[in-house]
């Protein structure tokens, strides 16, 4: 038995097509999901989606949005999701350098927040090449 699984952004479809399992990011802890889950809709946090085919691990850098999911169906809507294997190693860490760097000179409140939110999907783009 399979899920049908679509990650979409305002601007493509990232992934439809069916799985065995997935691994969710929320914002209130990882969530698995096997056929026949409960029917949920919930927030999704910036972090990594793990998809099982058989007995193959992919990874997905989402950017936060919300996931339905019922009747064997996985609807992610997310504000932006990069495939694992479709980010450069060297520019994402780069990027989490950078990230790094205008946390740490950051002055007030707003620019904080800023930076740590870059910071967070920084270290998601990486940890989606390195985890498995």
């Amino acid at each position: 038995m399979t899920l049908n699984l679509c990650v979409l952004t305002p601007n493509r479809i990232v992934w439809d097509s069916e799985v065995k399992e997935i691994l969710l990011s929320t914002n209130s802890g990882q969530i698995g999901v096997l056929p026949n889950h409960a029917p949920i809709a919930t927030a999704v946090d910036i972090g990594i989606l793990r998809i099982r085919l058989n007995d193959q691990w992919l990874t997905m850098a989402l950017m936060g949005g919300f996931a339905r999911i019922g009747n064997n169906e996985i609807t992610v809507l997310v504000n932006d999701a990069e495939k694992g294997s479709d980010i450069d190693p060297q520019e994402a860490q780069q990027t989490l350098e950078i990230a790094e760097a205008n946390l740490r000179k950051a002055e007030g409140k707003r620019q904080t927040i800023e930076a740590n939110l870059a910071l967070r999907r920084a270290r998601t783009r990486v940890e989606a090449i390195n985890a498995v």
